[in-house]
């Protein structure tokens, strides 16, 4: 007999449920859904059609015509921003991280949306101004990950995925060409999870609009970006203590004490989530870029009425401006809730404070009681030129340019009244703090990709002459060479970066608590080589850096006085067992010599062991398991205030492989996925249940079983 207890449990699963099949059944049903749309296939016409004087398309009977599938089928690729690479959609069911926010490799708090680092330690090659945040940036929108698609038809790709807890992700592309030579287009992403534990809550919206435009005669060209990133995490501090993990009581692990805004009461929005303690950051980006080209005029007769214009560029002139703001704040509310949920919590908080950040809050209960803000607004001006040596191949050029940026930040600063400094509750004041700056930078890039496409050489580099990152450069050189189908290419690269260290380590940022100014730059330099083909890749690479900048602790920074070298070698391999199964392998090893602050493992692996194929014409299938594990290590510990990672030496984190289950299908243009994760959880302690948490840093446990499902449909009009 089903008890009420257990319908309230089944209900919403059941409600969730309906509404999925639902989902599915409408995206079948819709006219627009159609076969093999990523496929590159030739519009074909069907043979029982002709065209009359109008240039109508007209039947040649009164017969009921066959529906030809080869004539609504696609032909879309993308570029990036700079880049003179096609590149395709991928349809693979191989992996279901494709699908999923987090890459396989990367390292989060525990929950969706919250902070996250990679396994592969991979420093910020970027010279010039940096805010400092990063720890959110896998969820971000940015100029980098834009795409700007080319198509043959109107294309549509919704992907929506419901996990545990009330997990839910949504993901929305579409683009089209408006005219031949225009396309437009935009994606929206939406990121909702409550947590595993409390005061874990996350929110991310993030939308993108583009475009690029070219000519007709193919002289003019143009790209527009207007993106967005809003994201609200809350932030619990992690959990009081490991001991609470094993008490019986709190198998629901919303029941374990946090260390921030625990017992605060809670509303949950998908579009919209609540943070009392934790961080609020958004961005925004605008970019237009034009450019005109010189050269050599040509054309293609193709029939009596349409000519292909052609065009050899020798000279290419390019402007480039472009708008950013940037917000990031924390804080923390629950002192400001005492009226409602009692004092208890709110002395947890500050005694948390205390002892991590050796400060004391004690604020007006009607105030923020403690809060951290930074503002930018970002203005840059490039202007640039190409220089094309050889007549029919646009992939050899020789660029120069000049980009001036201008920008400002604003500081929250608090001060206490005078009048109520004598005794507790003080009345606080807060203003900001405002400064400008400016940067002048000249840079440069020489590109050659044979015709035959066997070499590919990229020399790049940009330098600061003055302004207020004056003396930072980056330079960046890679040669490829293509040796044949079976075996691919290989590539050697090199890269030196002199950088400023990020403004949060600047006196002037509200972050920076300790008030100590690094100023100190950092070098860096990599040396690589990779080599790749269908069925691996190998990667070696070497990373040294002085002043290494880093958080020591929950909030005092620090810049490493001695050389931190990093060797690293990754490879990542596909192999066929027997029939249908195959081995997917990666691997990672990497060693940090000296006693510094990099914090990794020495080896990370996952196997994922996948029987899949075609089946029954339309049925395309990958299901088995997936392993990942890494050797113990002195994992970095989290410091929520500053929204960085930390090195640590007190604790060894050493988690069992984690075990998960997936099972991905195609049928013509729609996917299902379904994934069981941490399987490895199980504990047979107090019965049958999945309380045998890992962990991802010091008191902070990654959640028990997971169960994801979702669903990708591609749409053609």
């Amino acid at each position: 007999m089903i008890t009420q207890p257990q319908i309230k449990f089944l209900l919403p699963a059941l409600q969730r449920l309906t509404l999925l099949l639902a989902i599915i059944l409408i995206a079948q049903g819709l006219h627009a859904q159609l076969p093999n749309i990523l496929r590159n296939r030739p519009n074909i016409s069907s043979p029982s059609r002709s065209t009359n004087a109008k240039g109508q398309t007209k039947s040649d009977s009164l017969s009921f015509q066959h529906r030809d599938d080869l004539a609504d089928s696609i032909t879309i690729y993308f570029r990036y921003l700079d880049s003179i690479k096609n590149d395709y959609l991928d349809s693979s069911l191989d992996d279901f991280n494709k699908f999923y926010t987090v890459p396989a490799d990367y390292v989060t708090l525990g929950n969706n949306g919250t902070a996250a680092y990679p396994v592969l330690f991979s420093p910020l090659l970027k010279s010039g101004w940096d805010a400092g945040f990063h720890a959110f940036d896998i969820y971000k929108y940015s100029l980098e990950n834009t795409r700007f698609f080319k198509t043959t038809r109107p294309f549509t790709q919704m992907t929506y995925l419901l996990g545990s807890g009330k997990e839910q992700v949504i993901k929305v592309l579409h683009t089209q060409n408006i005219k031949p030579n225009w396309n437009a287009g935009f994606e929206y992403e939406l990121i909702s999870s409550p947590g595993i534990f409390q005061t874990q809550n996350s929110n991310i919206n993030n939308y993108r609009f583009f475009s690029n435009y070219q000519g007709k005669r193919k002289r003019y060209a143009a790209y527009f970006v207007l993106l967005g990133n809003k994201i609200n995490v809350s932030e619990n501090g992690g959990i009081r203590n490991d001991s609470f993990l094993l008490d019986p009581q709190r198998k629901k692990r919303f029941a374990v004490p946090v260390n921030l805004g625990g017992d605060v009461g809670q509303t949950f929005n998908v579009f919209s989530t609540k943070v009392n303690t934790g961080d609020l950051y958004g961005n925004f980006t605008a970019l237009f870029r034009q450019s005109y080209d010189f050269g050599i005029k040509d054309s293609l007769i193709i029939n009596d009425s349409t000519t292909e214009y052609l065009f050899y560029p020798k000279f290419r002139f390019q402007h480039t401006i472009n708008y950013s703001s940037y917000g990031y704040q924390f804080q923390d509310k629950v002192l400001g809730y005492q009226t409602y949920t009692g004092i208890k919590n709110a002395a947890l908080d500050s005694a948390f404070f205390h002892d991590r950040y050796d400060t004391t809050l004690t604020l007006r209960e009607d105030s923020l009681n403690f809060r951290l803000q930074d503002k930018w607004k970002f203005v840059s001006n490039d202007f640039s030129i190409k220089q094309f040596p050889e007549t029919k191949n646009p992939a050899q050029f020789i660029e120069a340019g000049i980009r001036l940026e201008n920008f400002s930040g604003e500081f929250l600063r608090a001060k206490i009244l005078p009048q109520l400094v004598v005794l507790p509750p003080y009345r606080l004041q807060f203003s900001f703090l405002k400064k400008t700056f400016y940067n002048v930078v000249l840079h440069g890039e020489y590109r050659n990709k044979t015709r035959n496409k066997k070499w590919d050489a990229l020399l790049k580099g940009d330098f600061y002459a003055t302004g207020f990152n004056a003396g930072d450069y980056s330079a960046y050189a890679t040669l490829t060479r293509f040796l044949n189908p079976k075996l691919g290419n290989i590539q050697v690269s090199f890269q030196n970066v002199n950088r400023s260290p990020s403004y949060i380590f600047n006196g002037f940022s509200s972050f920076d608590i300790d008030n100590t100014s690094l100023t100190k730059k950092e070098n860096l330099t990599v040396i690589s080589a990779l080599a790749f083909n269908p069925r691996f890749t190998v990667m070696a690479r070497n990373i040294s850096i002085t002043n290494y900048t880093y958080l020591k602790n929950y909030y005092q920074t620090d810049q490493f006085n001695g050389l931190v070298n990093i060797t690293q070698v990754t490879a990542s391999t596909k192999n066929k067992l027997v029939g249908h199964l195959n081995l997917y392998s990666d691997f990672i090893v990497q060693q940090s010599t000296g006693n510094n602050p990099i914090r990794v493992p020495l080896f990370f692996t996952r196997q994922r062991m996948a029987f899949e194929g075609n089946f029954y014409k339309n049925l395309f299938l990958s299901t088995g398991l997936d392993v990942k594990y890494n050797t113990p290590y002195k994992a970095y510990n989290y410091s929520p205030v500053m929204g960085h990672f930390f090195p640590q030496d007190s604790v060894t984190i050493s988690n069992l492989p984690e075990l998960d289950f997936y099972f991905d299908f195609r049928i013509k243009a729609f996917t299902g996925v379904v994934k069981l994760e941490n399987l490895n959880t199980v504990n047979f302690a107090n019965g049958f249940d999945f309380t045998n948490n890992s962990f991802a840093a010091p008191n902070y446990p990654t959640p028990g079983l997971i169960f994801r499902i979702g669903v990708q449909w591609n749409f053609v009009n």
